[in-house]
């Protein structure tokens, strides 16, 4: 019950964050705004990023507040709010600047829900199942989500060549019934702690990751004649203010009674390793989606001979072996590791997908599919195995009370390393377009007769409007020259100039040497990630005596903990036996009961 319930929950959370992704044309044509005008970047980022920014800064505070007053409780929460903000997407009414703010005002409520979701769904199924069943459940409960990021791109193509709102109201029946499903059925079972809220810890951590994001964001529009915002005061300013609040966020954990997380978690090596091969993972994985998405809608579908209105579509369809990778190898890791540990589960999975994205770079541009497909289906392979070994790894390194603070964490790795993946590969291309692209476009669009200043001029157009155009199937050269310019040209020419081939052969080149880039970085941030999974090694049930969290994730804090809270009766009946401790749960053992638990 609890696991098909919360992977209903993770599947809808993250269905909606891909199914939006492809249907953003549809979703601009829908309330009349041009996504390419310069003014209007700012919306077409935030549709893209603001649910995003949204649950990666709050599931760890929501997921502290399940530990202190019921996950169970916040979870219903999440899917009531996620519903509510998709029925009122799907019947906004407005259209213009004003209609776009509404849907990303929406898109943040919407992200509310989703971060009260991913935030106790793992803590949950923690609870619930033994460790010895618990890699094969956050196998079920993660694959599905990482299936439903692929698998939303089929039906957002599918649903915004209907109507553009059936994209926000396909989850309403699902949010529907999770919620009445998930208020009827599910009951807290984990560790409950009275406790103060850290107010000084969730402002600084909030705000700060906020300040973060959004200067990311905004660090991609065009400022001051460059091709990007790095150089924009406000960007740097919202960054370094961002930074620090982080840091004091780290100093005020550590000094108030009731701390929203424990920072002392991270010095257990099992956590503070998954962890960070979690957030390294998240960053390459997340690049590699955006890039295939670029690389198919932008170059090889026009070049073989799919319009550019239907690319969104077909992108999501040419992707769906990646998503049968992580279906194939997810839940069979996540078994597999329960029995044999997760070390050689992640770091294995981890160096596979760091190899295909060493053989993608080797690829021409104009790939042959089958030979692209058995590559995005290893890596999917790979990413299968390494994610719920690695979730694994992470929850069974903390004390049951912290279970939803860590899960909270954890998905704050994850949604950062997404954030974060966009801001870094949307960088990296943007420079490799810049280089090459304007002398391409003035060379290009001369030989088909524009005029030279026409031609400069478009030339020299910040590359992120070229590069949102890719990603949103768009053929910019309506848009850039006018009608004007391809009359002037005449009708032979001007069928060049907008047929299907002539934009993708101009940025292939200059495409190509950022996606060279793109893909090397990938691979080396999964090879860190596979690094940092060996070091973490196998967290789980605890077999040696007055150890807790297993034989090399073991966290000591734990213990003492446990050892505090016991009367010393209680520990080896006067100090002459270990105590062995079976369970995972150290909060569980009754203090004061005289009895020991084996």
């Amino acid at each position: 019950m609890v696991l098909s319930n919360t992977t209903l929950g993770v599947f809808m959370a993250m269905l909606n964050q891909s199914i939006v992704i492809i249907s953003l044309p549809a979703i601009f044509r829908g309330i009349h705004l041009e996504p390419l005008q310069p003014s209007n970047i700012g919306y077409l980022l935030w549709l893209l990023q603001g649910y995003m920014v949204v649950t990666a800064v709050l599931v760890v505070t929501f997921g502290r507040i399940g530990d202190m007053f019921g996950r169970v409780k916040m979870y219903n929460a999440g899917f009531a709010v996620f519903t509510v903000a998709s029925i009122g997407l799907a019947l906004m009414p407005f259209s213009g600047p004003v209609g776009a703010s509404t849907l990303i005002g929406l898109r943040v409520v919407q992200g509310i829900g989703g971060a009260l979701l991913m935030a106790n769904s793992t803590a949950i199924l923690t609870d619930v199942f033994p460790p010895s069943e618990r890699g094969m459940a956050l196998g079920f409960n993660i694959i599905a989500g990482v299936a439903a990021s692929f698998i939303g791109l089929v039906v957002g193509g599918l649903l915004a060549d209907v109507d553009w709102r059936l994209v926000f109201l396909v989850s309403v029946p699902f949010g529907l019934f999770g919620t009445v499903w998930a208020y009827l059925k599910l009951h807290d079972t984990g560790v409950r702690r009275a406790a103060r809220v850290d107010v000084a810890g969730n402002v600084s951590f909030g705000v700060g990751l906020v300040l973060v994001m959004v200067g990311l964001t905004y660090g991609l529009m065009p400022y001051g004649g460059h091709a990007m915002g790095w150089t924009s005061p406000w960007v740097l300013a919202e960054l370094i203010a961002g930074v620090v609040l982080l840091v004091a966020f780290v100093f005020v954990e550590t000094k108030v009674e009731d701390p929203m997380f424990h920072i002392d978690l991270f010095r257990v090596r099992a956590f503070a390793g998954a962890g960070v091969a979690s957030l390294v993972a998240n960053m390459g994985r997340g690049g590699l989606q955006f890039m295939l998405i670029l690389w198919l809608q932008g170059i090889w579908l026009p070049l073989h001979g799919y319009s550019f209105e239907s690319t969104p579509l077909w992108s999501g369809i040419y992707l769906l072996p990646m998503s049968a990778g992580f279906l194939v190898s997810g839940p069979l890791s996540g078994r597999l590791s329960d029995r044999f540990g997760q070390r050689w589960f992640t770091t294995g999975g981890m160096v596979l997908a760091s190899v295909t994205f060493l053989a993608l770079v080797g690829i021409p541009v104009d790939f042959p599919y089958g030979l692209f497909a058995v590559l995005v289906f290893v890596n999917g392979l790979g990413v299968g195995m390494f994610s719920a070994p690695n979730t694994t790894t992470l929850m069974n390194s903390v004390p049951a009370r912290d279970r939803g603070a860590a899960s909270g964490m954890r998905a704050t790795f994850m949604n950062s390393g997404f954030v974060l993946s966009i801001g870094i590969f949307f960088t990296l291309m943007i420079i490799g377009l810049s280089a090459a692209l304007p002398d391409a476009l003035r060379t290009g669009l001369t030989s088909q007769g524009v005029p030279l200043a026409t031609a400069t001029h478009v030339a020299s157009l910040p590359a992120v409007g070229t590069l949102f155009a890719a990603f949103l199937g768009y053929n910019p050269m309506h848009t850039l020259l006018g009608p004007a310019v391809l009359h002037h040209v005449g009708a032979a020419h001007a069928a060049v100039i907008t047929g299907h081939s002539f934009f993708p052969s101009l940025i292939s080149g200059p495409f190509h040497k950022g996606l060279e880039v793109a893909f090397v970085a990938s691979a080396i941030l999964c090879a860190l990630a596979a690094a940092s999974s060996w070091w973490a090694g196998d967290a789980g049930e605890v077999r040696r005596p007055g150890v807790v969290g297993g034989h090399n994730g073991g966290s000591e804090a734990a213990l003492e903990e446990l050892a505090a809270e016991l009367e010393p009766s209680v520990i080896g009946g006067g100090g002459t036996e270990p105590l062995v401790v079976e369970e995972d749960d150290p909060d569980s053992l009754p203090a004061g009961s005289g009895k020991r638990r084996r």
